[in-house]
């Protein structure tokens, strides 16, 4: 897969959010930031003076819509998704504007998730959402996405999923593949695989508290007007670092991550299914790395 087709995995992100059943609302509210570090030109990687930061926050939100169990104590459920991000960024030293300063991702969709016999379960998602550099809003902003997934469950532990993902992020209907790999262990270890979101490690030293290794790929698309054509504007970033997770209560967890960019870069496309897969002759738009902060608080009723 070409890394062009990373700007629409930012998309996509969303529809693998909230992936396991829920019987009650979920919620998160996630706060990011970065500060500034050098931008690299793409046609040379040199390291310029020019600087941006990022600071975002995420909202999510799982309601309940119908929830059932079978004979066998499996859910099969119904379930209102709603999530948005904002970011901010700030430039210093660029003699042209080249990135947006404001991003807004905001969406609402269905998901539906039932069992398909013992060993095997499906979940269906469809969102339509907002992709947007707030300096002008009209339809070309709108994005539609749905997807369906069939996950194998060999253990209560391991589970690997795939299926098609539909998306108007190119202009036009275009089908992407989904995978979905998740992995935990017994005990007070625990190790956890989630694409496209990332991984985590980590060990449970009490019941509330546990300390995790992450390793996040997150990102935010949106569609801007550059000389009279709509182009779709991606932003990706690799992050990793150690993330202490704090149980308050039965209902209320705290994460705070401490670390380091791995990638930030941007990219974009003109919305041509065709260009996806060409090779860039340039590299994309970059940054150097530097520190990386996140405070969240994830809620969960039974």
């Amino acid at each position: 897969m070409k890394r062009n087709l990373l700007t629409a995995v930012c998309c996509l992100l969303p529809l693998g959010y909230w992936i396991n059943a829920q019987t009650g609302i979920s919620a998160e509210l996630k706060t990011e930031y970065i500060p500034f570090s050098n931008y690299v030109r793409p046609e040379d990687s040199v390291k310029t003076d020019s600087k941006s930061d990022f600071k975002r926050v995420d909202m999510n939100l799982s309601i309940p819509l119908s929830v059932k169990k079978n004979s066998d104590g499996k859910i099969k459920s119904w379930s209102m998704l709603v999530g948005g991000s904002y970011a901010k960024m700030n430039h210093k030293n660029y003699e042209t504007q080249l990135f947006p300063t404001e991003m807004l991702n905001a969406q609402v969709g269905i998901q539906h998730m039932r069992p398909l016999g013992k060993k095997w379960s499906m979940m269906m998602t469809a969102s339509v959402g907002v992709y947007t550099d707030l300096e002008k809003i009209d339809f070309n902003d709108v994005l539609g996405q749905g997807g369906i997934l069939f996950i194998r469950h060999f253990n209560p532990n391991l589970s690997l999923g795939g299926g098609p993902v539909l998306t108007t992020a190119f202009g036009v209907p275009m089908i992407l593949p989904w995978i979905y790999f998740d992995w935990k262990t017994n005990g007070k270890i625990k190790f956890n695989i989630n694409f496209p979101e990332g991984m985590d490690a980590g060990y449970q030293f009490t019941d509330k508290f546990t300390l995790k290794a992450v390793v996040n790929l997150s990102g935010m698309s949106v569609e801007r007007n550059k000389d009279g054509k709509s182009m779709l504007f991606g932003y990706q970033q690799i992050t990793a670092g150690l993330r202490p997770e704090i149980k308050l209560n039965d209902k209320l967890t705290l994460r705070i991550t401490g670390g380091s960019t791995l990638v930030r870069s941007f990219s974009e496309n003109d919305r041509k299914i065709k260009n996806i897969f060409k090779e860039k002759s340039v590299a994309d738009p970059r940054f150097t790395s530097t520190f990386y902060v996140a405070l969240g608080l994830c809620w969960n009723l039974p």
